[in-house]
């Protein structure tokens, strides 16, 4: 199959290394594949192994905004029935939020340039990564040329719903889910198409690194890794370190990442009297990742989900940490059951529960032997669920079939 293009809003990512995961699985297979991104480039910590397994890009954005435009009036000029159609059916609706009125705006007038652009490529299938503004514009590309489209439902972009997912699910090819807990919720918003929802786990290659070593003794090093937003519940880690320090336990956590609410987690930790237990040390670059997970004794993931609805789908992060053989504590959000299973895996709890946090965190400590246990079968699950040759033959042949 020739001319295949991937659509999402930023390429490279750091925090979706899964993305260009998935594109050069499906390249290596022989696709050819071209990723068309709604928004412009991103350089901050996008390291350079990520840039050399990237496909060819194009790119739209505010540097875009006349091609975009002069696309626009070239389907009024020529097929204004067509557009007025594809506008009514897109864009006429409640969308979510205004965030998303806006994105949706912006994904159907960059759909209308990258309709011309797809025709002129020779593209024979749209596949969206994202089932929000990238799946928007997708399916407007496909509405004004008659390509088929398809896209991923993760996370956020399907949790709450942004006002045109059914539509999007019934017009799709198929839809692509990277978590089995996504899948009967997607169904459901179109039971009479639901044999075209797909379980497709991510692709994710694995440099299996020697397993971290576990002292399992005082200070405690704890570890977790995200974006500094809401739901990646980094608040109610903290609040599980203060009460390991009220219990007098001796631990150390790094935090790493970086975001718009670090200025709150470090005044949160400051005011729990453990900003000398916590250190910050920012966004690490994926190639870093592996050595300092395995510098560690625990691995957290205490995510949430916000007052909206939005969460996470399965992070990748978990993953990570299990093919080190470093124990997890996870938060039963989202897809994180499916790889986290408590006496088995790891220890999942409750979410937004400091308690419950610290009680998993200290019994992981407190028996080095059956932690390792939960984390080998950990790895195990992790590297059967993850097969990238299998998962990329699968998504390969829902495009191509």
């Amino acid at each position: 199959m020739s001319g295949t293009a991937y659509v999402t809003l930023w390429y490279p990512k750091p925090s979706e290394t899964f993305v260009v995961g998935e594109v050069a699985a499906l390249r290596e297979l022989g696709m050819p594949v071209t990723v068309y991104t709604l928004y412009g480039r991103l350089r901050r910590n996008v390291s350079k192994d990520m840039e050399t397994k990237c496909a060819p890009v194009h790119r739209l954005g505010c540097a875009s905004i006349l091609s975009i435009l002069a696309s626009v009036r070239w389907w009024w000029k020529n097929r204004p029935d067509l557009l007025r159609a594809t506008a009514r059916k897109v864009l006429v609706r409640f969308w979510r939020d205004l965030e998303q009125t806006g994105e949706n705006a912006w994904a159907f007038l960059a759909g209308c340039h990258l309709a011309r652009l797809f025709t002129q490529a020779g593209v024979e299938h749209i596949h969206a990564g994202w089932a929000n503004g990238p799946a928007t514009a997708a399916w407007t590309a496909s509405l004004l040329t008659g390509i088929p489209f398809s896209f991923t439902g993760r996370a956020g972009d399907i949790y709450p719903p942004d006002g045109a997912l059914e539509e999007k699910i019934a017009d799709a090819k198929f839809v692509r889910t990277d978590a089995g807990f996504n899948v009967d919720y997607l169904r459901q918003f179109t039971w009479e198409k639901k044999d075209r929802v797909h379980l497709v786990r991510n692709m994710l290659s694995w440099d299996v690194p020697a397993p971290a070593e576990l002292p399992m003794r005082e200070p405690f090093r704890l570890l977790a890794i995200g974006r500094f937003v809401k739901t990646k519940g980094f608040d109610v880690l903290l609040d599980a370190c203060g009460l390991l320090r009220e219990r007098g336990v001796d631990f150390r956590l790094t935090l790493a990442g970086s975001g718009a609410i670090e200025g709150k987690l470090r005044a949160q930790a400051k005011r729990l009297g453990i900003e000398d237990k916590v250190e910050f040390p920012g966004f690490i670059l994926h190639r870093d990742v592996p050595e300092l997970i395995g510098r560690h004794d625990i691995f957290v993931m205490p995510s949430k989900i916000s007052a909206t609805g939005d969460r996470d789908g399965l992070p990748t992060v978990i993953m990570e940490a299990l093919v080190s053989r470093v124990p997890v504590v996870a938060t039963d959000v989202g897809g994180i059951r499916e790889v986290i299973e408590t006496g088995e895996t790891g220890i999942l709890i409750q979410q937004k529960n400091p308690k419950a946090m610290a009680e998993a965190i200290l019994k992981l400590a407190a028996d080095r032997d059956e932690a390792v246990r939960m984390a080998e079968n950990g790895k195990a699950r992790v590297l059967d669920f993850y097969d990238t040759a299998r998962n990329a033959r699968s998504f390969h042949d829902l495009i191509t079939q």
